[in-house]
């Protein structure tokens, strides 16, 4: 059986109607970008994520980006973060000429372990930037307790994570300020990049959207240099027909995720070590953690040996993350090692993630699952 690790055509065919008509209405206002469609966005995702303020922005990276400009992060500064999240999150750091110091994660959650942040801050620490990773937020209470006593700036990277709740609070919502991806393949994803910085601070609001069109207020004066971080009219139209959606997509995520351990469970895998499914447990109020499962992300004995029979098998899975940054060749000079950050390697030699998306059948389930009990018998016959 061929199973995508994504359908987006599946969503697609259920709101095709709604997606067009959103689509002609820009096309006949012939108004692309920013404007009253982005207007609306921002407003709704302000309210999604209980926050005051949203600013719709290109891409996750750029908000991420935009972020740090606005809270004057720039040359000599460091900044905290994970180092096993996708590439943007440094990048965006060392665009800034400002330096990523990564510490490593939580060996159940596989976000930043707040108790290893407050011995990589120094003197010329200025921010942390915590991820919601795989769908779930981050140990948050902790962190923001360190920043306060340090004086530091949060950015929480939400990219993965838009209606997540960490002890009954919404992801992008605690820190200084949040930041959303609306690529395609995200919760909630667009028909193109975008992106969104959300926050309760009026001033950091004011900054941002005036960073996002070149520093530019009114036009044509520029007090500042920014950048081209315009959202387009099209991107909201989408964003906000699918944003209805939201909850009761992340629902359908939450059951397969369940179904999958029960599944797992059942054939045993769990029990004889071989593969480890995904929690979300912190040491007190794990139940008020809500966890949407942008992935489903397993540990699995002979990781790459299984990858490998899901190709044969024409399953779809993908590898997040197979090199923490730390050890990206481009990051040689910040002088880390292999051993540096040891949890983040295993993990990063170890994790799988498998399809997950809300129109995903029962027979689909019992096949990832059948597939994967099916390779560990044959490499452990009689196990």
């Amino acid at each position: 059986m061929r199973i995508p690790l994504l359908d987006l055509k599946a969503q697609y065919a259920a709101i095709k109607d709604e997606v067009k008509k959103a689509l002609d209405d820009v096309l006949e206002s012939q108004h692309f970008i920013l404007g009253p469609k982005v207007e609306e966005l921002e407003k709704n995702i302000a309210a999604y994520s209980q926050t005051l303020c949203a600013v719709g922005v290109s891409s996750g990276t750029d908000a991420l980006l935009v972020s740090l400009m606005a809270l004057g992060i720039g040359p000599g500064d460091e900044v905290i973060t994970t180092p096993f999240t996708f590439f943007s999150t440094a990048g965006v750091i060392s665009r800034l000429c400002a330096r990523p110091v990564f510490v490593d994660i939580d060996p159940v959650t596989y976000n930043i372990d707040p108790a290893k942040i407050e011995r990589a801050i120094t003197r010329k620490t200025k921010a942390v930037i915590p991820i919601h990773l795989f769908g779930q937020c981050a140990d948050m209470d902790p962190i923001l307790e360190i920043a306060k006593k340090h004086s530091l700036h949060v950015i929480e990277d939400a990219a993965q994570s838009i209606g997540a709740e960490y002890r009954g609070r919404k992801a992008g919502s605690m820190g200084d300020l949040g930041i959303f991806s609306f690529f395609p393949s995200k919760n909630l994803g667009g028909i193109g990049d975008g992106g969104m910085v959300v926050m309760n601070d009026k001033g950091l609001y004011e900054k941002i959207k005036m960073l996002r069109v070149h520093g530019m207020g009114p036009k044509y004066y520029h007090r500042t240099v920014g950048g081209n971080f315009r959202l387009d009219a099209i991107q909201a139209a989408v964003l906000n027909v699918k944003l209805k959606y939201l909850d009761v997509w992340s629902q359908g995520r939450r059951d397969i995720a369940h179904d999958y351990d029960q599944k797992f469970q059942k054939v045993g895998l769990v029990d004889k070590g071989l593969i480890e499914t995904p929690k979300a447990v912190y040491k007190d109020g794990g139940d008020k953690n809500y966890h949407v499962f942008n992935q489903y992300t397993i540990r699995a004995k002979n990781r790459d040996a299984l990858a490998a029979f899901f190709k044969e098998k024409a399953i779809g899975m993908d590898i997040y993350y197979p090199v923490p940054l730390h050890l990206q060749g481009c990051y040689r000079n910040l002088g880390y090692k292999k051993g540096d950050l040891p949890i983040a390697e295993e993990t990063a030699s170890s994790v799988l993630s498998l399809p997950i998306y809300p129109e995903l059948t029962a027979d689909e389930k019992d096949c990832v699952v059948g597939t994967i009990a099916e390779f560990y018998a044959k490499i452990n016959p009689g196990r």
